[in-house]
């Protein structure tokens, strides 16, 4: 497996233990819809919370939230919307991004931006 993808799933783990030790309950992990993927779908009291997770390294580029770009948004969104669908949705939502600089096992931080973007 590619360092990325390695580095992209050792972020993803950080996620749902920074979410989890925050109250959230995890519903799903790497949900899939076409060519779209929420990493992670959570729970937090009545809100159903659609989280993309962003690690990276290093921030020599900026910082990894900055890869959430209009298009990856509207991507999440539409699979976010396909699985309200499923579910029979009924509350409130949330769109989050979570950004990792990871750094090895016990060197990382991480920012949770909530309600990070409202697909429009």
């Amino acid at each position: 497996m590619a360092w990325n993808n390695i580095l992209g799933k050792l972020g993803e783990q950080l996620a749902v233990s920074f979410l989890k030790q925050k109250g959230y309950h995890i519903l799903e992990k790497n949900w899939r819809h076409r060519r779209s993927e929420i990493d992670i779908i959570a729970k937090n009291n009545k809100i159903l919370v659609f989280v993309e997770v962003k690690t990276r390294n290093n921030n020599h580029y900026g910082e990894p939230e900055i890869a959430v770009n209009q298009k990856k948004e509207n991507l999440i969104a539409n699979a976010g919307a396909a699985y309200m669908r499923q579910i029979g949705h009924n509350w409130e939502v949330r769109f989050d991004i979570i950004s990792i600089i990871y750094k090895n096992e016990k060197s990382f931080t991480i920012k949770h931006f909530e309600d990070a973007f409202f697909p429009g």
